[in-house]
């Protein structure tokens, strides 16, 4: 379900993709002063249609234009490799890895947040979130690389980016859709929808590339793809038609503020599935009933597919280490 709140005036979270760089460059090989015997062309940028300069484009970088990279990933315990290790060892590792995963360590990501995984698909999972994404996987690396490296073998990993959906309307795109519904736009309730609307929109898209994850117990992550089959191909659909259908998604998820919190992030060109959607719920069953009540919305019933469900409940490394029987 990418971005319940794409249309809606909620201040449920989610989370614009870069701009792709053209696809064609200048060649290389073609100086200033231009082939010999020829006068100097004019800069790309210069000449009538023609293609942007080299000058226009962003300078090369693992960095984002805005927005966090992200980095879900589960691992399973391996009892074998617990067995073999002394308690000594056991007490050294599971120290090191708390102070590791520590989101209030002066190295940490910008994000850092670590769950206990219900069911045998994994057994703790993590979410990371920072510009660096060298930084993210570094976190990775120096768990596989610690005490405790083979004791947890991963089992599923996730890459994204967060973003601004391009359903999310602005604000005179707002407008235009509360005139199709009818609203008489000389209305002072006209007025107070849109200017309301306007003030939210800058929280609302900060919240959708740079998350802030709330204080609640229960996490639930799983990615998902719009399909491409005959008579059922989101990507042939008009753009129009796109946007109408998300902003019906959108009215359904604004029934759960407050019970669940969301950020949708995009991952098409980076992994397997196109968006992850992270779920953040005051408790187990708000996670079934929003999931449930969306997938009635004509965006998700005859254009989603839905890849594996991850349900995890929040508690600090130490916590999830010791639930997870690594203590003695």
């Amino acid at each position: 379900m990418p971005d319940m709140s794409a249309s809606s005036e909620s201040s449920a979270s989610s989370a614009s993709s870069a701009t792709a760089p053209p696809a064609d460059r200048p060649s290389a090989d073609r100086g200033a002063a231009g082939h010999a015997g020829r006068p100097a062309e004019r800069p790309a940028a210069a000449r009538p249609g023609g293609r942007p300069g080299v000058a226009n484009l962003p300078d090369p970088s693992t960095r984002l234009p805005e927005g966090w990279h992200c980095l879900h990933i589960f691992y399973r315990v391996d009892p074998a490799a617990v067995r073999q290790m002394s308690d000594d060892e056991l007490r050294w590792g599971v120290g090191e890895l708390t102070a590791l995963l520590d989101p209030d360590a002066a190295d940490a990501p910008e994000r850092l947040q670590t769950t206990v995984i219900a069911g045998h698909k994994a057994d703790l999972g993590l979410m990371l979130m920072d510009a660096d994404p060298l930084k993210i996987d570094g976190i990775a690396q120096r768990v596989r690389a610690s005490a405790l490296g083979s004791v947890l073998v991963p089992s599923w990993s996730f890459v994204s980016i967060t973003e601004i959906s391009e359903y999310v309307p602005t604000e005179e795109q707002f407008a235009e859709r509360l005139k199709r519904e009818g609203m008489d736009a000389a209305s002072d309730a006209f007025a107070a929808r849109v200017a309301g609307y306007s003030k939210r929109l800058p929280m609302m898209n900060r919240q959708r590339l740079y998350p802030e994850m709330p204080d609640w117990p229960v996490s639930c992550f799983y990615p998902m793809n719009k399909i491409r089959e005959p008579g059922a191909n989101w990507y042939r659909l008009p753009f129009s038609e796109r946007s109408d259908l998300m902003a019906e998604h959108a009215s359904s998820g604004i029934h759960f503020a407050g019970r669940v919190s969301q950020v949708i992030t995009a991952s098409t060109g980076l992994d397997d599935w196109e968006w992850g959607v992270q779920l953040w719920a005051r408790t187990p069953d708000a996670v079934k009933d929003i999931v449930y009540t969306m997938r009635y919305d004509k965006a998700s019933a005859g254009y989603a597919e839905f890849g594996p469900f991850y349900l995890g409940y929040i508690h600090p490394i130490a916590d999830c280490l010791e639930h997870l029987r690594l203590t003695r």
